[in-house]
């Protein structure tokens, strides 16, 4: 069985590069602003690059976001990333105004408390040992990040039940969350080479 997956096209976010790194895997892939599309795919991919407040405007303009949380509900497969991880928090604080999230994660996203901000490049994460997504790593593999806010409250995740992959810059945040049917990356697995194919070749089988 080939999964159909959608990528959802709110106006934000690296479309085509998502496109070509999930169909790599074998799946078939649409850019859609479909909302009847998204809801029906195997699996969503919600991406999303800049900043918190215009990519939740898009996710309300085109309003995806009952969408969004009625697959979580249903427990249909939904990947989040970079700014489409950040969304899925109940906010995200940019220069000092605070922007309501989607709310299908706990906690808000804040600035990083770190020397060099944003953080850019190629970093390690360390992954709990029930992790789905990120199956298979040595643990020696770097991801690509560009961002300067993270969900920091790594507590608050955990106690929510979310497996959480974390890495540091400075100080420790989410790279990675798992709950259910929820997944979400701050770093890109488009650009990530054999490590970012590795996470969407796991994400990609989850759903057949």
């Amino acid at each position: 069985m080939v999964a159909n997956i959608v990528i959802l096209d709110y106006g934000s976010g690296n479309l085509r590069s998502a496109e070509r790194a999930v169909a790599r895997t074998g799946a078939e892939v649409t850019v859609t602003s479909d909302l009847g599309a998204a809801a029906e795919a195997d699996g969503l991919v919600v991406p999303g690059v800049g900043a918190y407040a215009a990519c939740m405007a898009g996710i309300e303009a085109l309003n995806a976001g009952p969408v969004i949380a009625a697959r979580v509900a249903a427990g249909k497969p939904v990947l989040g990333i970079c700014v489409g991880m950040q969304i899925l928090f109940e906010s995200g604080v940019e220069h000092g105004v605070e922007t309501k999230g989607l709310g299908l994660l706990p906690g808000s996203v804040t600035k990083l408390s770190a020397e060099r901000i944003p953080h850019m490049g190629w970093n390690t994460v360390q992954v709990p040992s029930g992790s789905r997504l990120l199956t298979g790593l040595t643990g020696d593999e770097r991801f690509y990040f560009v961002h300067s806010y993270a969900a920091q409250d790594l507590e608050l995740l955990a106690q929510a039940g979310a497996e959480v992959t974390t890495a540091t810059h400075d100080l420790p945040f989410a790279a990675a969350v798992e709950a259910g049917a929820l997944s979400a990356a701050q770093f890109h697995p488009e650009k990530s080479s054999d490590a970012g194919f590795l996470l969407l070749t796991n994400w990609v089988a989850g759903l057949r």
